[in-house]
């Protein structure tokens, strides 16, 4: 039987985690940095990075790079290993959403989301995934949405990009599961960042958010923490190809 108290423990690994600069990408570093995890922050956002990384600590390193720039997806890769090593585990949590309606939809809004919160994931993750090969170990996790499975005002390509996640997260399993490297996604709900804050912003929306969840609230991002380390750790050992929704029952109903 293994041994709970280690179940989760990441001493020793090397974390990358995008999007860190904010929200869930940085309370997923901070997460993984608390359970013993070297953790490399990148996002766009320098100053956001170095504040984050300051309250961290010597756990923490960070880069500022724009992921949304396939051509420089494999220099990325290599200043990402620079720090602490090869990453173990990495979180794709960077993305955007334009909330352009379907009549408005541009080339450049459709390009920069399909590219930033479906391609970067794989990419990237075939940039670093060498060195988990060698490792024989690896963690992968994807971030889907609500609206992977539904749609929503303004979602064409963030749906589109969602949706494109969960097929995604499937496809990578099969392909490397059998070098040890579990590859699944967490699809939140509602919950306050910069992403969302439209959303939040309307009293009378969030409030109807969180009546549709069974829980009967929005989500506060430590709920984030627990789902994630599961993923992020040995005790989902025998879990991959998986969409965890982490939205207080919104999709149950």
């Amino acid at each position: 039987m293994a041994d709970p108290n280690t179940l989760f423990d990441l001493s020793g690994r090397v974390a990358c985690v995008t999007g860190a600069s904010s929200g869930l990408g940085q309370q997923a570093a901070s997460a993984l940095a608390a359970a013993g995890a070297q953790v490399i922050g990148v996002a766009r956002r320098a100053e956001a990075l170095s504040d984050w990384a300051e309250r961290i600590g010597p756990k923490a390193a960070t880069l500022s790079a724009d992921l949304s720039e396939r051509s420089q997806i494999k220099e990325i890769a290599a200043q990402i290993a620079a720090p602490f090593g090869a990453p173990d585990i990495v979180v794709h949590a960077a993305g955007i959403n334009t909330r352009e309606t379907a009549d408005n939809v541009t080339d450049e809004g459709w390009d920069i989301t399909l590219n930033l919160n479906l391609a970067a994931p794989f990419f990237l993750s075939q940039a670093l995934v060498s060195g988990m090969k060698a490792k024989g170990w690896g963690r992968i996790v994807n971030f889907a949405s609500l609206q992977t499975t539904r749609a929503f005002p303004g979602g064409v390509s963030y749906g589109a990009s969602k949706a494109g996640i969960a097929q995604l997260t499937r496809a990578m399993a099969e392909a490397w599961s059998g070098f040890g490297i579990n590859t699944n996604a967490i699809g939140p709900g509602f919950f306050p960042t910069e992403l969302t804050g439209p959303v939040f912003a309307d009293a009378e929306r969030s409030a109807c958010n969180a009546a549709q969840t069974c829980i009967g609230r929005n989500g506060d991002l430590s709920d984030i923490d627990g789902p994630l380390l599961f993923l992020c750790s040995q005790a989902s050992a025998y879990v991959t190809g998986q969409v965890l929704m982490v939205d207080g029952g919104y999709t149950a109903k």
